[in-house]
């Protein structure tokens, strides 16, 4: 009898491989009963990521987007599935226990059935709360191995984990391959592996198309005993997405697997209503480059969800590493040299960081680090002199313990700049907190939410949840995409840098929230500019770090500082002023 698999579609996942934001909830309404119709897919991914965090930064509510959205897939008996980060929950940095736990009672009440839970580091320890409290709440545990190619992540090595979270409870085991380098074969054997040890197991493939490797991927696990497989469909397959359910189900039928019928009026049906929202709205945030695959993703191991914030870093920089280069008589560099220069360097410096698999958020810190060694390198000054503080915390062990050892340089930079390393569990460094919320909750009148789901996200998202509730997150979303569909309309950039307030002087603006840097290796409270200094084309004026990047802001003319407003350090909302500067 032809062994079966099934499927699951991506849709989450989908968009936001490809750019900044999701549909809204009408629109998520709208298509769910057309995919349904498709007649193909077991599951859905329907939330998790940042899912709930781009809702609210357009100023949609996420739980009544969450609860709308899965309720046609619940009617209709497909599963529904969510991704989380385990410590870091739904965002990009930990969270206490009491809010890790509130989480999936109030998934599991708004409709949504698995969740998908990994580590970026694979450390089962921050994986034990995430099987528990899932299990507790009556959702599937669904544990993610997060996927890579090293001489450390062997099969053993992720045998080792898949036996530990089988010991906590988790029902089914993801392999989840996000920049799409594991190779076909190894997968094959790690998926062999864990059916011959946990034959009740169910095993669903998870890979990004990136470069190239996921097609051999999906035949490979599905011969070695897979379950399920992820995939995606058109207009956002492949690229820095995944390959299409089309691609997919055709090559598992050649090869002898009973895979599912697909309604193809339905799939462009499907096709069509996505590309409306793509030129409704969305498509303003999605980089053409991300429907390119590169094989030069193999060396440097990125996911392809990084590319998009990867070529937006290039941009910023780009000019201020010409300016250099030209002020010392040098060759000016291409985008695509930088990108090289780039992508070697993560090869250098990723080994070194002790080989953390390159998944949010440590793809990020590790690209931050690589890009930041590229510039400093370039300016003639040493690597590894400017490593933000949430890369330090996953260097000291504070996020869970790496998978290899840190280059004894590594180690000598954080002995003389006096910081220790952590042992302990990660979670015990973070107390419980929703006691804090729901109380400041009650005192402004805000609803706790049906099933306690405002203030989950209160708590989950405080800063954007803060936003929405103010009525600034829509505002401010309005205006961009305002802004972005007048300048697209005029053919003009982006994002400008300076606004004149009077003759020969402007005012120097954020182009985005975030924390304001004049200099990354310096203390906060030091005073790095002042009035008077001199500011010529293409220098640095400052660095905004966000919760991905470093954004380089740069003039683009000549003239002195006449004030500054914003201390090292300080944080900043979109279009804040910086700082007021005399044009000569």
């Amino acid at each position: 009898m032809a062994k079966e698999i099934k499927f699951s579609l991506l849709y989450r996942d989908m968009w936001q491989s490809s750019g900044k934001y999701v549909p809204r909830v009408d629109q998520l309404k709208k298509i769910a009963p057309v995919i349904i119709e498709m007649g193909c897919f077991d599951r859905i991914e329907t939330n998790g990521g940042a899912f709930e965090q781009v809702n609210l930064l357009y100023g949609e509510n996420p739980n009544q987007a969450v609860r709308e959205w899965t309720a046609p897939f619940n009617k209709a008996g497909i599963q529904t599935h969510m991704l989380e980060r385990a410590l870091n929950g739904l965002r990009m940095f930990p969270v206490p226990a009491d809010v890790r736990r509130l989480m999936y009672k109030v998934k599991k009440a708004q409709g949504v059935d698995i969740c998908r839970s990994f580590c970026g580091l694979n450390d089962h320890r921050n994986l034990e709360l995430s099987v528990k409290y899932a299990k507790e709440a009556g959702m599937i545990s669904q544990a993610a191995l997060s996927i890579t190619h090293s001489k450390i992540h062997t099969v053993e090595y992720y045998m080792e984990i898949v036996e530990k979270l089988v010991e906590y409870g988790a029902e089914e085991i993801c392999l989840k391959d996000m920049a799409g380098i594991g190779r076909p074969v190894t997968l094959g054997r790690l998926v062999s592996e864990i059916k011959a040890s946990f034959p009740n197991v169910i095993v669903q493939y998870h890979g990004h198309s990136g470069p190239g490797f996921s097609v051999a991927s999906m035949l490979e696990v599905a011969k070695a005993g897979a379950d399920y497989i992820d995939v995606a469909m058109e207009p956002l397959s492949w690229g820095t997405s995944h390959p299409d359910v089309i691609t997919i189900q055709e090559m598992l039928k050649d090869a002898g697997f009973k895979v599912p019928n697909i309604n193809m009026n339905a799939y462009m049906k499907a096709r069509s209503l996505t590309q409306e929202f793509i030129d409704e709205w969305l498509g303003l945030w999605i980089n053409p480059k991300n429907r390119e695959m590169t094989a030069l993703l193999i060396g440097s191991g990125l996911p392809g969800g990084m590319m998009g914030s990867m070529m937006a870093d290039l941009k910023d920089v780009h000019t201020g590493i010409n300016a250099q280069l030209k002020a010392q008589g040098k060759k000016e560099l291409t985008t695509d040299e930088v990108l090289v220069m780039l992508f070697d360097e993560v090869q250098y410096v990723w080994p070194k960081l002790g080989y953390p698999p390159l998944v949010t958020p440590f793809s990020q810190y590790v690209k931050n680090i690589s890009l930041m060694n590229v510039m400093l390198m370039l300016q003639g000054k040493n690597r590894f002199e400017m490593i933000d503080k949430n890369a330090w915390d996953m260097i000291q062990g504070k996020a869970g313990i790496l998978p290899g050892p840190l280059a004894p340089e590594i180690i000598e930079i954080a002995k003389a700049q006096g910081k220790e390393f952590y042992t302990g569990v990660p979670q015990e460094a973070y107390p419980d907190e929703l006691d804090k919320y729901r109380e400041e909750m009650i005192e402004n009148g805000w609803d706790l939410g049906q099933d306690d789901e405002e203030l989950f996200e209160f708590a989950m998202h405080e800063r954007q949840y803060r936003d929405y509730k103010s009525g600034l997150a829509k505002e401010r979303f309005e205006e961009e995409l305002n802004s972005l569909k007048y300048k697209k309309a005029e053919n003009k950039s982006i994002t400008p840098d300076a606004t004149k307030v009077e003759k020969n002087l402007v005012e120097i603006k954020s182009p985005d929230k975030g924390k304001v840097y004049y200099d990354l290796s310096v203390e906060l409270d030091r005073e790095i500019i002042k009035p008077n200094d001199t500011i010529t084309k293409g220098k640095r004026l400052f660095y905004l770090e966000s919760n991905t990047h470093y954004q380089e802001i740069l003039a683009d003319f000549n003239g002195k500082l006449a004030s500054v407003l914003i201390k090292q350090g300080d944080l900043v909302d979109k279009d804040d002023v910086i700082a007021l500067v005399e044009i000569n």
